[in-house]
């Protein structure tokens, strides 16, 4: 009888207790500029910088969207966004992400960076060739 009497009470316990609803969602952003080298070395590694606005006091950063298609490379922003309802917007607060790159293959390799949208709705890119030698 006293197991039932403290089962009881537990779930009575944890069905009066609120918990916080936080939702998150994943937001992809556009990039506003990139620091990156002129030119590849097969073999070697190099840093690529990229500068975003971070939107609201609700965004975070939470790593890069990378995507790969031979030697091509588009590249964007990842924030976690917290679903709170009284997120407010902030200005001027330029973030970094970066990341390292590894020269794989000869040729010329292809870099686009997201930048939003045209008027129309389609998607915008700064586009870097960047040979290798």
């Amino acid at each position: 009888m006293k197991k039932l009497i403290l089962l009881v009470s537990i779930l009575f316990l944890l069905n009066s207790c609120e918990l916080e609803d936080n939702s998150f969602s994943v937001e992809i952003l556009p990039v506003h500029s990139v620091e990156m080298p002129t030119e590849f070395v097969l073999g070697e590694t190099y840093q690529i910088t990229m500068q975003y606005y971070r939107p609201t006091n609700c965004h975070s950063p939470y790593g890069i969207y990378y995507e790969k298609e031979l030697n091509t490379r588009t590249c964007a922003i990842k924030n976690l966004v917290e679903g709170r309802g009284n997120c407010a917007p902030v200005e001027n607060i330029l973030v970094e992400e970066t990341f390292n790159f590894h020269v794989t293959n000869t040729g010329n390799y292809v870099f686009k960076f997201w930048t939003g949208h045209d008027v129309e709705g389609n998607d915008t890119f700064m586009t870097y060739d960047i040979p290798v030698n």
